[in-house]
């Protein structure tokens, strides 16, 4: 398999030792409370299920769908940009719906890449951000992912130094996984430095909608003018709950957005119609289960936060997004994240994903996902503090929990 050229770009998957520790102690009979992967653990909202299920058998409605999306979907995502951020899109032009936010991205690097075309992605960030380029044939150059005023200096240098000069620049906020949020001031300085050196702008936002303490993020294109240079990724599956259902979207610069549809009209028929539908109904639909999942994952948060705390571990309260992004706590700094991550679900029936695993700068992180309820949460917490006060020096000694129940 290493000899194809794509396989040969992409390395070692980070997360697998980590998950074939996760097997080994399940298949020994531990419960391991699982904080690893951003799987929402939620359901979908009764009226969309309904839907779905109203509209499955109907006439025509197992052929070929579109691949650009349904007429109605489209013109729902347009309707929601113009309802929570006050954009107004062409659903005809400036909307195409993918078969989630990661095959959007997958599939737009497909369309804009040329081979040894350069791609800034910010570092620790979330992988297809940088392997979908790879995989297209370009290369990728790191840059920071907190938003702040230092993120202009190094993109300056990123052009001046890169040869070619890069296309596009990737942003994600709220950030996957090291939860920043960027402001709308941040966004105004990225699209004024887009369109001063002519690349394009391609901005995550699949959690706008996982934010906390009455705080939403914006979208990058609430900036006048930002459409010339910018295309944006939403993803239903965190908003309502619904990642299985592999829908999401791309909105914004028409000429992009066309060579998206393009290279997808070649790739994909389109989700299941009944699906589209469902969506559209979602979009369509009441915000409450909205406000329910926000509410459920901000008391996720403050009870992981307030229970690791007292274990020992100090984390973080993320702003926005699912996700907690914390420090190895000492003294077991040294062992990196992957090595702390094993140890973790080893010898405290936990999993969470080493920070490695978003790029070189997550080193001596981990990324902790509020995808358990708040019982279980605590009792991660419980299993933490007995694994922090046995230290790092007797730990080979340690019979893991499992073998005590």
């Amino acid at each position: 398999m290493e000899e194809f050229y794509r396989i040969r770009r992409l390395p070692p998957y980070v997360f697998e030792t980590v998950n074939k520790a996760k097997a080994r102690a399940r298949n020994a009979g531990a419960d391991i409370i699982d904080l690893g992967m951003g799987n929402p653990d939620l359901p979908a909202p009764p009226h969309v299920i309904d839907k779905l299920k109203d509209t499955l058998g109907k006439p025509r409605t197992d052929r070929y769908s579109a691949s650009r999306g349904i007429v109605g979907l489209r013109r729902a995502q347009a309707a929601y940009y113009e309802r929570r951020f006050g954009v107004k899109l062409n659903p005809d032009t400036q909307v195409v719906t993918t078969l989630g936010s990661k095959e959007g991205f997958a599939n737009v690097a497909q369309a804009i890449t040329a081979p040894g075309d350069i791609v800034l992605v910010p570092n620790p960030s979330y992988p297809i951000h940088a392997f979908g380029f790879l995989m297209a044939g370009g290369s990728v150059r790191s840059v920071p992912s907190e938003p702040t005023p230092d993120f202009f200096p190094t993109l300056e240098r990123a052009i001046v130094h890169s040869i070619p000069k890069p296309t596009a620049v990737v942003v994600c906020y709220p950030a996957n996984p090291t939860a920043y949020v960027a402001s709308l001031d941040f966004y105004k300085d990225l699209v004024a430095f887009a369109k001063k050196h002519q690349i394009l702008v391609l901005s995550d936002l699949a959690y706008a909608e996982v934010y906390f303490d009455n705080d939403p993020p914006p979208s990058m294109l609430q900036v006048p003018g930002a459409i010339d240079v910018c295309v944006e990724f939403t993803s239903m599956s965190k908003t309502f709950s619904m990642p299985g259902w592999r829908i999401g979207f791309a909105v914004g610069n028409d000429r992009v957005v066309a060579a998206l549809a393009r290279v997808k009209s070649y790739l994909d028929y389109g989700a299941f119609t009944p699906i589209q539908v469902a969506a559209t109904a979602a979009l369509n639909g009441p915000d409450d289960c909205i406000k329910e999942m926000r509410e459920v994952y901000q008391k996720r948060r403050d009870v992981l936060v307030e229970s690791f705390g007292r274990a020992g571990w100090t984390v973080p309260p993320p702003r926005a997004s699912m996700f907690a992004w914390a420090q190895i706590p000492e003294p077991f700094t040294s062992l990196g994240s992957v090595e702390f991550a094993t140890l973790l679900i080893e010898k405290a029936d936990l999993a969470v994903s080493p920070g490695i695993g978003f790029g070189e700068y997550g080193e001596g992180y981990v990324r902790i996902a509020l995808v358990e309820n708040e019982q279980r949460i605590r009792q991660a917490a419980r299993n933490v503090r007995r694994f922090l006060e046995t230290g790092p020096e007797k730990l080979h000694n340690v019979v893991p929990l499992a073998t005590r129940r």
